[in-house]
């Protein structure tokens, strides 16, 4: 990798079984600020978010001097840095503090490159519906955020639902206890009729609501970005034209309106795997991680609430290697969906040396390497080693942005031999580059009560029903 970025020069020292030219966000970053301390002329640079709703993220990282001979890390690591607090707070505007060639630099990759221009349109006019803007400045806008303390609302009788891209789950609940619950698969990313996910969620809700004397709210999990109920982006509506895309816009506000207006609330999965484990676990901090069809993240602070960011960890980078697997949606490389998820199982089948048949769907393919995993195939084994050790470098890269306590690892790659797998390797990781963190990290896994109903009910326990007078 001659003639790259220094900070690419350090490889991982628990290297991926399947992959030699990994090359973790975590020790780019810690290989940045070796760099920087050794120059003794760090160059401060402040960086801040702002969200429509005039929240306010406030960040800071170091860079060289321009003069310095490994000057050109600072435009990759700022970049990725950047990225990493727009997918995971979410914003439409980006304050920068420090050189103008900073700001400059970042300008030119939002409005210049492809990826950049993708996350741009989808932070600017798809989420926020404001334009997507770099602003260089001497004064960083004050820190601010509008807190959204969702969930842990169990009275009554409640519906909780969980939309995934292969299946839709719902249950009915009361008092915290499911008494009916259900999942049923179905195929909204190919739809192209906006109609198909309102009755399809109709159909849903009805099945659950025969199993209640009454509804008196209605809360939900689904991937994607959702604001105030309003879906903006997600990919179980990515079939829809764009000029059809409005009558999906409002779906879960329609779906309110056929249910008389109970409370009602959705909100992106991750953020409900991470309520629901913090409230299995009686504890708090947890970063949810969920390894499934795409890598859904979620976040429950260290006081128990879900927060107004985004997580959206499947668009975070976790490998700085400029030759990294591409996403095919956002058309960037190194992002998570590649390493933690069934298309990460995948791209590792031919490093593998497991041949099947190229026409299986990526399900399938996960289901025979899991299969294979059952024989005590060390192929198949390689594969869960390999995302184990992404996972151990990604979530130290994590705890650089995150306050992070209890990790819950869960999803359809971690089924069977294989999560056992990945989270050993995940774990062996962290304790060789980072036992710091090590030490004041737990891995968990949701047992079989959870699997059936942690989701559900923590997505029931969303919305706030108003006391009677």
């Amino acid at each position: 990798m001659s003639g790259t970025p220094a900070i690419l020069a350090c490889a991982p020292g628990t290297p991926p079984a399947l992959d030699p030219g990994f090359r973790p966000a975590a020790l780019a970053t810690r290989e940045m600020k070796r760099l920087v301390k050794a120059s003794c002329k760090a160059v401060l640079v402040g960086i801040a978010i702002e969200q429509a709703d005039g929240s306010v993220f406030q960040f800071s990282t170091e860079v060289l001097p321009e003069e310095h001979p490994a000057a050109s890390s600072n435009a990759l690591h700022v970049e990725r840095f950047v990225k990493f607090l727009l997918w995971s707070r979410g914003g439409h505007k980006v304050y920068v503090q420090g050189p103008k060639t900073v700001a400059d630099q970042l300008r030119a990759h939002y409005t210049d490159t492809p990826a950049g221009r993708f996350d741009a349109e989808i932070m600017g006019s798809r989420i926020y519906e404001k334009p997507f803007e770099i602003v260089h400045t001497a004064t960083l806008p004050a820190a601010h955020e509008a807190t959204m303390p969702l969930g842990r609302h169990l009275e009554g009788c409640r519906i909780g639902f969980d939309l995934g891209a292969s299946d839709r789950k719902a249950a009915a609940v009361i008092d915290g206890t499911v008494v009916f619950s259900e999942e049923v698969p179905w195929d909204p990313v190919k739809q192209t009729d906006p109609r198909y996910h309102f009755d399809q969620m109709m159909d849903m809700l009805r099945s659950a609501a025969k199993h209640l004397p009454r509804v008196d709210a209605i809360g939900g999990s689904a991937a994607g970005v959702y604001v105030n109920n309003r879906v903006k982006v997600a990919s179980l509506f990515r079939g829809i034209p764009k000029e059809n895309f409005a009558q999906a816009k409002n779906v879960f506000l329609d779906l309110k309106k056929e249910w008389n207006n109970v409370p009602f609330e959705v909100v992106n999965d991750g953020e409900v795997t991470a309520l629901a484990g913090s409230m299995s676990l009686n504890d708090t901090a947890v970063l949810g991680i969920a390894l499934g069809s795409s890598q859904a993240g979620g976040y429950c602070t260290r006081d128990g609430k879900i927060t107004s960011w985004l997580n959206e960890l499947a668009f975070v980078p976790v490998d700085y290697n400029p030759q990294a697997a591409v996403d095919e949606w956002s058309g960037d490389y190194g992002c998570g969906v590649q390493y933690f998820s069934q298309q990460c199982v995948g791209r590792l089948l031919k490093p593998a040396g497991i041949e099947v048949d190229p026409a299986l769907s990526l399900p399938e393919k996960l289901i025979h390497v899991q299969n294979l995993m059952k024989k005590n195939d060390p192929r198949a084994r390689r594969i869960f080693e390999t995302i184990g050790t992404y996972l151990g470098y990604a979530v130290a890269h994590y705890a650089g942005f995150y306050d992070i306590k209890n990790v819950l690892i869960l999803g359809r790659v971690t089924s069977g031999d294989g999560g056992a797998v990945i989270i050993e390797f995940a774990k062996d990781a962290l304790r060789t580059e980072f036992p710091e963190l090590f030490d004041r990290m737990k891995f968990n896994t949701p047992d079989e009560r959870d699997k059936r109903h942690g989701q559900a009910i923590a997505a029931a326990s969303l919305p706030v029903v108003p006391r009677k007078q």
